[in-house]
């Protein structure tokens, strides 16, 4: 039999979701046999493009498929920079695909080759938003109806903001919340503006209002998204204690991560962090320190299937759970990864899920089943979801420049999205 070879790399730009995806497509010299990667990097498609293409698929023609802890090591350093969002993506789509590859190789799905079922459901949780505090508790209500146990409650988005400008916040937000606004400057660069001491003030009364209405039989997540200043998290943390979260995400930036340890000294509220982290050590300190629960990690930023199932096995030597990132922007191919990752490891925690549309199932054929708050994987050997390239096509990308992630605070100040 000849011997096994990568023999083209395509990347597929597609958006049958409204949201730009990236899909990398390995083809090997066997017939039929290719392998599917998610390196989704949403905010810079061209860019992740550009790097497959220009750069990882020269180096991957004519390797052999199988060896996937080589050829990620190898591809890794290629560049000698290494590590970034970019790059990262790129050897994500990869390193999945080689997975999805060997997968069909062995005809088996691909959490049996990570070490095989750990449990029978892959619980999920769903994100219930609302411009006030009944709003919110009448999604979460539909969604428990859903049959999910877990849901993410936010109130107007992240920091209270959304889409909507400084006007709306000041008026149908800040009147729900009896907040009185801070005034703004006479003139306003354009961007989406919130008031982070105001949203700070308003998530214990959200979630008072929650527990009154709900009770405790339905687990609360809520995603600071690192909007507010470190000691006002401390203070968030600790104030959200009564209302025993099942996490609270990102409360402060990664370039804050010191403050974790007064918040972890002065509050029991667990923690999950990390969406923005982009190589496996910087979860490190955290995880050998206690100082989170829960590792909040982007699968193909930090390259893929074969540094996170390391990671996951590091943080449960330590006690540590998985919650990977699971949003719209990711393909049905990457919430498939993040599926089987989920399906093999023993120390799961939680799997955000955002659901998939009519076009994406049609584009990519093979999505797992979502049932009353579950996911469940098929036993299609490798990731079991394809692509339709033509259909696809019908998709087009657009690779404009997000709104949401030029966030302004009420003077105008930039601040972190």
């Amino acid at each position: 039999m000849e011997t096994l070879k990568i023999t083209n790399i395509k990347t597929l730009l597609t958006a049958p979701g409204g949201i730009d995806l990236v899909v990398v497509k390995v083809e090997t010299n066997q017939p039929g046999l290719y392998g599917l990667g998610c390196a989704t990097f949403t905010q810079r498609i061209f860019a992740v493009e550009a790097a497959i293409e220009n750069y990882m698929k020269p180096f991957l023609i004519g390797k052999d498929p199988l060896r996937n802890e080589d050829i990620w090591q190898s591809a890794a350093v290629s560049g000698y920079w290494r590590s970034g969002p970019v790059m990262n993506n790129a050897l994500s789509g990869v390193d999945m695909a080689l997975w999805d590859i060997k997968g069909k190789v062995a005809g088996l799905p691909v959490y049996q080759l990570l070490g095989g079922r750990c449990r029978d459901g892959i619980p999920l949780y769903r994100h219930c938003d609302g411009a006030d505090e009944v709003e919110v508790e009448d999604n979460i209500r539909a969604r428990m109806e859903e049959g999910y146990q877990y849901v993410r409650c936010q109130m107007g988005m992240y920091g209270g903001a959304g889409t909507d400008d400084l006007k709306l916040i000041a008026g149908k937000l800040a009147k729900a919340r009896n907040i009185q606004p801070k005034v703004s400057p006479r003139s306003q660069t354009p961007g989406i503006y919130f008031d982070p001491d105001a949203y700070a003030r308003a998530v214990p009364r959200l979630f008072d209002h929650l527990r009154n209405k709900l009770g405790f039989g339905v687990e609360f997540i809520h995603d600071v998204h690192e909007r507010i200043t470190p000691v006002a998290s401390v203070q968030l943390a600790k104030s959200l204690e009564p209302y025993q979260l099942f996490f609270l995400e990102d409360p402060v930036a990664p370039e804050n991560i010191d403050w974790l340890k007064m918040i972890r000294a002065q509050s029991s509220t667990p923690i999950s962090m990390g969406e923005l982290f982009t190589h496996v050590n910087e979860w490190k300190p955290l995880i050998q320190q206690q100082l989170i629960d829960y590792i909040r990690c982007h699968v193909s930023t930090i390259g893929g299937i074969t540094p996170a199932k390391k990671l996951a096995t590091y943080a449960e030597i330590h006690g540590v759970r998985t919650a990977w990132h699971g949003p719209g922007d990711i393909s049905p191919v990457g919430v498939a990864a993040n599926l089987h990752l989920d399906m093999s490891v023993t120390n799961f925690g939680i799997q955000e899920y955002t659901p998939v549309n009519d076009a994406l199932m049609e584009v990519f054929p093979g999505c797992p089943e979502i049932d009353r708050g579950y996911a469940y994987l098929s036993d299609r050997p490798g990731l079991g979801v394809d692509i339709d390239e033509e259909k696809a096509k019908r998709f087009p990308v657009t690779g404009g420049l997000p709104d949401w992630t030029n966030a302004r605070l009420p003077d105008g100040t930039a601040a972190r999205p």
